[in-house]
């Protein structure tokens, strides 16, 4: 290899080096603003058409790519819990998935597979640095009934695996007009069966506070932290093993996903008059905000700014 051959070997590994330095420090101060922005693409989906005027009724097995923020919660490589990607490296569940007893390291999470048993191609694994159980969880009631993971590398986002937005309040939440809403996840189809191997979907409909506490529903259990969803006669509704997985529901103004209700509860499964009861996310939006602010600083932030400084000497030095 001649001076001028070495030369461009050089230049071009030096530059794929400071490349890859820099996705680094960008994936250590992630933000939830990074895909929240619309322009950004949150809550859009590649391989499926939008819903449409068709019905789901009772559930059925989901297309590849149908919900590409859907991921599966995995404790030694079981599924345990549903949880749906808010940006590259953060994921949002529920609480009570997790026990404080069983540490992080044997958990995984796992994104763009709709089979459990087959991974298949486009799936990734991440593992969990970290898990920041909502302070005022209440173990009796489940209000608060909301975490956020941290993962140890960011998604590589593709038509299989991607965001989903997230409304900012409960204004907003109603300015969306959401024509439709779905529950998805690997959970049981029956109280007290096992979970499936592959993903399911079900259309459900939206229950307004005052109905769901009525004394035959859930009597004045619903706070306003809590949304219910499903039907009156139990025709779809989530199970054990969904928790933590996404309500998730369509505005055509958008025209994109919005993450509307982290699945939390329910009396059996599919039982007339106590549909799911799943976490208000816009009620979270800052709390969301104020922990990834939290994470990101000042440990990240030293991070980043060393690996930013060890490509500012590199390009100096190749400069020379």
């Amino acid at each position: 290899m001649d001076e001028e051959e070495q030369g461009g070997f050089e230049e071009e590994t030096v530059r794929e080096l400071c490349t890859r330095l820099c996705a680094l420090a960008e994936s250590k101060i992630f933000r939830l603003d990074a895909v929240h922005n619309k322009q950004d693409g949150c809550g859009l989906r590649f391989l499926v058409a939008p819903p449409g005027g068709s019905r789901i009724v009772g559930g059925q097995e989901a297309m590849a790519g149908a919900w590409p923020w859907q991921v599966s919660i995995q404790i030694f490589s079981h599924h345990l819990c549903g949880g749906s990607i808010l940006n590259p490296v953060w994921v949002l569940s529920a609480s009570h998935c997790f026990n404080k007893e069983i540490s992080k390291r044997h958990f995984r999470v796992v994104a763009g597979m709709a089979t459990l048993s087959q991974l298949g191609e486009q799936a990734q694994v991440r593992y969990i640095t970290k898990i920041q159980i909502h302070s005022d969880y209440n173990t009796t009631t489940l209000d608060n009934d909301v975490a956020l993971l941290q993962l140890d590398s960011p998604w590589n986002f593709t038509d299989f695996v991607h965001p989903i937005c997230i409304p900012r309040t409960e204004y907003e939440e109603a300015s969306l007009n959401f024509s439709q809403c779905f529950i998805s996840g690997w959970g049981s189809t029956y109280y007290g069966g096992p979970g499936v191997d592959s993903l399911q979907e079900a259309e459900v409909e939206m229950i307004d506070r005052q109905t769901c506490n009525q004394i035959h529903w859930y009597n004045k259990r619903i706070t306003e932290n809590m949304l219910c969803a499903g039907h009156e006669s139990g025709a779809a509704d989530s199970c054990q093993g969904d928790s933590g997985g996404p309500l998730q529901c369509y505005s055509e103004e958008e025209a994109r996903f919005y993450l509307l209700g982290v699945t939390s509860f329910g009396y059996n499964c599919a039982t007339p008059f106590k549909p799911g009861v799943y976490v208000r996310t816009s009620r979270y939006w800052q709390w969301i905000d104020t922990e990834q602010h939290r994470s990101a600083s000042p440990q990240s932030s030293s991070s980043s700014a060393l690996i930013l400084l060890s490509v500012g000497l590199l390009l100096h030095q190749f400069s020379l």
